[in-house]
């Protein structure tokens, strides 16, 4: 839906709707009633919790020493820890201004926090300016006069304007006017005049940047713009910038960045279009769109068992839901599923500390609505060539797709089995970010390359980056009681010498859930060696005459001929987006003598 500048000034012109609350007495009445409901009591207890630490801790300010690490060693998590405390400062105080109007120690906190935001360097991260004028000591003199439109505006500045917008909204009443003009004129300087005067690469990205910066810039210029030329001007260019973020989507909505960015980049979007659809009194609709009704789906078929989801690209094996923007997005489409209440990521859970959810979350939570578990289902998602089954606590997922999807791992053929909630077979999810991990050296990092994934190993070389690189589905068929996808991962690899790969699963449900592999390789020349590569977690592995048992608090069995097979267990660790080192095991079945073979199929069975 991409509406000329004409059209969107009409719309604004004609429509004076309020964003939030339609005067500061319902919204003192609402901040009120919600102390007085139970289904808000948990979420304010956590968000009382926090302010009285914080109220014990001093407000840091952001260190040159600090800021530096990352143009030093290209480690990110110094900079970042002390940046989001601040961020987590600036929700808390703000939100326990609006609950306890009359305890002034908050209000004097957020002063205080306000205040120190206004006066950073910068509002990125230092792993988003490389190259950028901020960090060139070279300053030519337009610069040196702070023209205004050289800032460089990522996830982050973008965000911290729609944050300090929309409390400035909530808050002048409280307010001291002297607070509330830096508010103003540094979302003006550093954001919103830059987005006037700039192109930025995310503005045509395709991934979650495009819906987060834009959504914040759209968010904050109709919170604070009152000229309806400049605010239409805006808003064209964030509905052009959100258009290249849906064009990132197939059409069966998967989100190919993993869930994660589902709930930040879909979660943005949705913020952006909630203010939009408010402002223009319902005419224009940003979820009449069927591409974004697909989107909002992604999340029920994502989870496979209670807190866990498919991890595949940079996910963690974990996630939590965004209890309010699940609730809100029932009420846009009757075919989302609420997920259970202890699903709820708590509000301390977002380490990133960002305001539109952690206020949404309150705002959003609808106390006529009420979850349940995710139930048995199936879903092909053809697009994206992503199978998912839940089965009374047994799941299968896997993918094909290419190698050049947004934060893409090397992973096509790959597969996660789980029993009862305990991952037998698993993906890595996202490791550590760090400078490597987003430039040439990214898939020499375990977790990113096909080296950490469940996929073969032929003539010791891995799959290549790209989108060329990519699967081919031969057949996919589904019934109540199994499940077939087959696919051909030849153009994975670049190996000239491999006429054919073909990867065949089938998924068995009735009674207690079994798993049968396949994979079928061809070649025009003998190949010097054929690995297949599984990434388990540590557990008890025991081999026997005819197979290997993975024991936790489950047990799998997998089925393999030992005649064609020898089995190395290696032990290899990585580290996980949060830091830490995660320990794994590596089950590599090697072909016995491979050049006596030109085409050869190898079957596992797991049960």
């Amino acid at each position: 839906m991409i509406l000329e500048y004409e059209q969107i000034n009409e719309l604004i012109k004609k429509n004076k709707s309020s964003l939030l609350f339609s005067s500061k007495k319902e919204q003192e009445n609402w901040f009120k009633e919600i102390k007085e409901k139970t289904v808000f009591k948990t979420v304010l207890l956590e968000i009382k919790e926090e302010a009285k630490k914080l109220l014990e801790t001093p407000l840091q300010e952001l260190t040159f020493y600090e800021f530096a690490i990352f143009r030093e060693t290209g480690s990110r998590l110094e900079y970042e820890r002390s940046y989001f405390a601040k961020r987590r400062r600036l929700n808390t105080f703000a939100l326990m201004t609006l609950i306890e109007p009359d305890e002034s120690i908050y209000l004097k906190e957020l002063h205080e926090t306000i205040w120190s935001i206004c006066n950073e360097y910068t509002w990125c991260l230092p792993a988003h300016l490389k190259d950028r004028a901020e960090m060139d000591p070279k300053l030519d003199e337009s610069y040196k006069k702070m023209d205004n439109s050289l800032f460089t505006i990522d996830l982050f500045a973008a965000e911290t304007a729609f944050t300090l917008s929309e409390i400035l909204e909530l808050t002048e009443h409280v307010i001291d006017p002297l607070i509330q003009k830096r508010m103003v004129e540094e979302v003006h300087r550093r954001v919103l005049v830059p987005f006037q005067h700039q192109s930025f690469d995310w503005e045509t990205s395709t991934h979650n940047w495009s819906a987060v910066c834009a959504g914040s810039i759209g968010a904050a210029a109709l919170h604070l713009i009152k000229d309806e030329k400049i605010l239409s001007s805006i808003l064209d260019k964030v509905l052009k910038a959100i258009a290249y973020y849906l064009n990132g989507f197939n059409n069966d909505g998967a989100c190919l960045e993993g869930y994660g960015y589902w709930q930040y980049g879909f979660g943005f979007y949705v913020y952006f279009a909630d203010l939009l659809k408010k402002k223009t009194n319902d005419e224009l609709n940003l979820f009449q769109i069927e591409k974004v009704h697909q989107i909002a789906l992604f999340q029920q078929k994502c989870f496979i068992y209670k807190n866990q989801v498919v991890n595949f690209s940079d996910s963690t094996e974990k996630g939590s839901v965004f209890l309010g923007l699940s609730h809100y997005l029932k009420n846009v489409y009757h075919d989302i599923e609420v997920p259970e209440a202890e699903l709820r990521a708590s509000y301390d859970d977002d380490h990133c500390s960002r305001w539109a959810p952690a206020f949404r979350n309150l705002l959003w939570l609808d106390e006529k609505l009420s979850g349940n578990p995710w139930c048995n289902e199936t879903y092909y998602l053809n697009d994206s060539q992503w199978f998912i089954s839940r089965h009374d606590g047994y799941v299968f997922a896997c993918k094909g797709g290419h190698n050049d999807e947004p934060h893409n791992h090397n992973d096509i053929g790959h597969f996660i089995l789980q029993a009862k909630g305990e991952t037998f077979f698993k993906d890595l999810g996202s490791g550590m970010y760090c400078e490597d991990y987003f430039n040439q050296k990214r898939y020499t990092i375990l977790c990113n390359g096909s080296q950490g994934h469940s996929v073969p190993i032929i003539n010791n070389q891995f799959q290549t980056e790209g989108h060329s690189h990519k699967a081919t589905v031969i057949d996919y068929s589904s019934n109540q009681s199994e499940d077939l996808i087959e696919m051909d991962l030849k153009k994975a690899y670049d190996i000239q010498s491999l006429e054919h790969l073909v990867r065949k699963f089938h998924w068995k449900k009735d009674h207690t859930p079994e798993l049968i592999l396949i994979d079928t390789f061809q070649f025009t020349e003998k190949p010097t060696s054929i690995v297949e590569r599984f990434i388990t977690p540590v557990m008890k592995v025991i081999e026997d005459s005819t197979g290997v048992i993975l024991e936790g608090a489950e047990k799998i069995k997998v089925y393999f001929d030992h005649e064609q097979l020898d089995l190395i267990i290696r032990e290899n660790e990585f580290i996980n987006h949060f830091g830490e080192r995660e320990e794994l095991y590596q089950l590599d079945f090697r072909v016995r003598n491979p050049s006596k073979f030109t085409s050869i199929e190898l079957c596992f069975r797991f049960m």
